[in-house]
């Protein structure tokens, strides 16, 4: 079975005035725009209030603590002379996202067309999508998206590559493209040196395209729990890269980008020489897995819940289940309650077991919670608070919520 996507594939699938589904699209953004706004006005009204007045559960930021991340971050890489390209799919915020850009980021990371299609419309004008896009459907918004911004976007695929470029050239529209390469992640991309030579040589041949550069994600070296070890592992992947990428200039293809790096290996990646731009996003909130990653910064996102049960002296009940905090990654940390043997998530209950007696916390009362994952936290939110000083000083909607395709 030819799953490959050809040009002429897409160029059918492009929207006509003879086709229903372009004025069930728009219906189905009027009504989830007109929902949202009603829920946003709502939440509004929490501005100026203590944040322990909000209804639990609340996502929220420390906008002192966030602010202080970013600016680490944004020196950090400006010390090590590359650019600063957050991933924002555990963001999701553009509120944020412009936070990010103000403080010196060149530009954004997004994991998928809807979520490149948000911060577009958000006003950011300098896009990676970090993954393959393959379909007809969204190859068509890919490159239509070309006309409201700078998009890029990886293929490890020449058919792939070739099919965006037949939609691209259809609408008077280039797109940048980077060659993913696998440098040991297993994941996507292709093999480095000829292999990635033979691709970009492709999509610089492909009208439509222009050959942007290439990219590697070397998160296989996050398992490494010794430092030299997770420094060597990310050195023979960043060489791979950049092998790679000399082997394309040795053969005429300037190579203007050399993406790669993230939030575990952002103290590593962006002082190798020849590495261009770095991804690192979900940094700046400092959860409990970016920490366990080495990342040397301070919590920044938070979840408001509320004691609802006290069955025993050992047993507080929260109203945050995994559908608020998630679970399959490490557990959520209280904030100021001491002797927590374990929290465990079922579908809307925080059962946190005590090592010792604690009559203190009542119910009514509220508690903070450090997400165990933010990437895996942030999306099932509708809105994000931003705190200073204890209150509210901001309601965003999270606009990337829901956008999986």
């Amino acid at each position: 079975m030819d799953l490959r996507v050809r040009g002429d594939d897409v160029l059918s699938a492009m929207p006509t005035f003879e086709q229903p589904w372009p004025y069930l699209v728009i219906f189905v953004f009027f009504v989830r725009g007109f929902v949202i706004c009603r829920s946003y006005n709502f939440t509004m009204n929490d501005i100026g209030s203590d944040k322990n007045q909000l209804d639990t559960p609340a996502l929220w930021v420390d906008l002192e603590t966030l602010e202080r991340n970013i600016a680490a971050l944004a020196a950090h890489f400006a010390g090590a002379g590359v650019g600063w390209r957050p991933h924002i799919k555990g963001i999701k915020t553009p509120a944020i996202v412009h936070k990010l850009l103000a403080a010196g980021a060149i530009g954004i990371t997004c994991a998928k067309v809807s979520e490149a299609e948000v911060m577009a419309a958000a006003g950011v004008r300098d896009i990676l999508i970090a993954n393959q896009i393959v379909t007809p459907h969204k190859i068509a918004r890919l490159v239509n998206l070309c006309r409201q911004a700078e998009v890029k976007v990886l293929v490890d695929d020449a058919a792939n590559a070739s099919a965006i470029g037949a939609a691209a050239h259809a609408i008077g529209v280039t797109a940048g493209v980077l060659v993913e390469v696998n440098t040991g992640m297993d994941r996507s991309g292709v093999l480095p040196g000829a292999a990635t030579l033979a691709l970009a040589q492709h999509i610089a041949q492909t009208p439509g395209l222009h050959f942007a550069g290439l990219q590697t994600w070397e998160g296989h070296n996050l398992a490494h729990s010794d430092p030299a070890a997770k420094q060597s592992g990310i050195e023979q992947s960043i060489g791979q890269l950049l092998a790679s990428a000399d082997l394309c200039r040795a053969n005429g293809l300037p190579v203007r980008i050399v993406s790669a790096g993230g939030s575990g290996t952002y103290a590593v990646t962006p002082f190798i020489k020849g590495v261009t731009e770095i991804e690192a996003g979900g940094a700046i909130f400092c959860d409990l897995m970016y920490q366990s990653w080495g990342v040397a910064l301070q919590p920044a996102l938070f979840v408001r819940a509320t004691v609802t049960s006290r069955p025993t002296p050992n047993r507080i009940i929260l109203d945050c289940g995994f559908k608020t905090l998630t679970r399959g990654f490490l557990s959520p940390q209280l904030v100021g309650v001491a002797d927590v043997q374990s929290v465990v998530l079922s579908a809307e209950h925080g059962i946190v077991t005590l090592s010792k007696p604690n009559t203190a916390l009542r119910i009514g009362d509220g508690v903070d919670l450090v997400p165990g994952y933010g990437d895996a936290t942030v999306f099932a939110h509708d809105v994000m608070y931003g705190v200073r000083n204890g209150r509210v000083e901001a309601a965003w909607p999270v606009l990337g919520r829901g956008k999986i395709q």
